[in-house]
């Protein structure tokens, strides 16, 4: 074999090294439920939040009417 094959084959030997050193960690990490659980809770915040920390006013209509519809559910049924 010629300095060049022997090159190349290290060369590509590297490069499925690190092809599956990134496989692992993506597996790894779609295993750590814990780490998905915050992620995923903190996705959820940053989307019912404004920049400042606050709540969407969106957010704050849709509660309130859900809170009133259930108010007039429950004051409907007990007259």
């Amino acid at each position: 074999m010629s300095n060049q094959e022997t090159a190349r084959l290290e060369a590509e030997i590297e490069a499925q090294r690190d092809d599956l050193a990134e496989t692992i960690d993506q597996l790894a990490h779609k295993l750590d439920v814990k780490s998905q659980a915050k992620e995923r809770a903190a996705e959820l915040k940053a989307r019912a939040t404004t920049d400042g920390g606050k709540p969407r006013p969106g957010l704050v209509a849709a509660l309130a009417g859900v809170l009133v519809l259930g108010g007039l559910v429950v004051w409907w049924r007990r007259r």
